[in-house]
């Protein structure tokens, strides 16, 4: 890893801690001033849905002007949203916050993805670049939440004062400005012109695209995996009297694992091929969660979840590097954005969905028609990999 691509890690990991550790204060802080458990999903719920409706034209708006203006007004953004909590401390203004902190995000991964993958000239550096970028939001995750909450608890006269909400809003505030630090020394790449004449250009001209669907679809398959998980454990575990602490704990070390094979991936890229770690991860996943719900101790479900993560782990740098191959180079940033908007408008949606599912045929149901349904999804992979171009 050389030091370009590590100040572009350094500067998404400061912009997207930003977001992860408001997204778990601005919450808490709803709850203290009394508001119901429905109003702090809604306020979650926010995050995500400004990358639903602002992602298309952030990815667009990034092929057209490269890399530092997209994350310039990325950093605006950020900074304006945990500054307005900073300044007011309320439940309406979090909610405005949450929407400029997670568009700004959104935002600001397009941007330096599509630098990233355009920096680079075969697969395997394909591979290897976006293995490494994808550990920011690994640390990502870490880091914020676990800033925000030392403020919060130690940063006030009390434990949640105010005081310490503020401290919290107030690094928050900050992050961004590093990202803005780390990004603004870097070279941008040649614009990628279109031919002139042709006919404009549309998003369904993407999604006529077989392979581009095929892609969407893998992507779609392995983000709900996720989404289950995280959904699922914790009522698998209030379902069997396990403490929070150690339901924590199991979603932790889903969160580690996945993280450490993002670490490992970069020194193994050029013996990987996309589609083969896509269809395996798919697999395994579907196995896993066969034996999920069968699993009768802590112990056996926190084993459990450290393999999802290795599985689930290893997927978007591979997806990441198949994209960049099987768009036009003019497009990358709209196919960016495509693909954070359908992730992101599956976040909001899904939980809803498995929510219903779940009262209808349990947990355990829920884990094995998800199982079955990525298991199907692997033969999209297989079709993937048939034509992709061998590197």
């Amino acid at each position: 890893m050389n030091w370009a691509l590590a100040r572009l890690i350094a500067g998404q990991v400061c912009v997207h801690a930003s977001m992860t550790g408001m997204r778990m204060a601005a919450p808490l802080l709803a709850l203290r001033e009394g508001y119901s458990a429905a109003a702090v999903g809604v306020l979650l719920a926010l995050f995500a849905l400004t990358q639903v409706f602002l992602a298309l034209p952030a990815g667009r708006y990034a092929d057209r002007h490269g890399l530092k203006r997209p994350v310039r007004y990325s950093v605006i953004a950020a900074c304006a949203g945990t500054g307005l909590a900073l300044l007011f401390p309320v439940f309406p203004v979090l909610c405005v916050a949450a929407l400029l902190t997670g568009g700004a995000t959104g935002g600001a991964m397009i941007a330096l993805q599509r630098h990233v993958g355009r920096a680079v000239h075969d697969a395997t550096q394909l591979r290897q670049v976006f293995s490494w970028l994808a550990i920011g939001p690994a640390a990502s995750n870490f880091i914020g939440p676990f800033c925000a909450g030392l403020l919060i608890d130690h940063a006030g006269a009390e434990a949640g004062s105010t005081t310490g909400f503020r401290a919290a809003f107030a690094l928050l505030a900050v992050l961004p400005l590093a990202t803005w630090f780390w990004v603004r020394s870097t070279q941008e790449l040649p614009p990628v012109i279109a031919a002139e004449g042709g006919p404009k250009q549309r998003v369904w001209d993407l999604l006529r695209d077989t392979g581009f669907r095929r892609l969407l679809l893998t992507n779609w398959f392995l983000s709900s995996c996720w989404d289950v998980h995280t959904f699922v454990v914790p009522l698998l575990g209030y379902e069997r009297g396990i403490p929070a602490s150690v339901i924590g704990t199991i979603l932790g070390a889903f969160a580690i694992a996945a993280a450490l094979i993002r670490v490992l991936m970069p020194f193994v890229a050029e013996r990987l091929q996309e589609w083969v770690v896509v269809m395996a991860a798919m697999l395994i996943t579907a196995v896993l969660f066969a034996i999920y719900p069968l699993l009768p101790t802590a112990w056996a479900m926190g084993a459990c979840s450290v393999l999802l993560g290795f599985a689930l782990g290893s997927v978007q740098p591979m997806i990441m590097s198949m994209l960049h191959q099987i768009t036009p180079p003019q497009r990358h940033g709209e196919a960016l954005g495509l693909r954070l908007m359908t992730i992101n408008a599956s976040s909001v949606l899904m939980p809803m969905l498995f929510g219903s599912m779940g009262a209808v045929i349990g947990v355990a149901g829920l884990f094995w028609v998800v199982g079955a349904g990525v298991a199907c999804g692997a033969r999209v992979a297989w079709l993937l990999g048939q034509a992709q171009p061998r590197s």
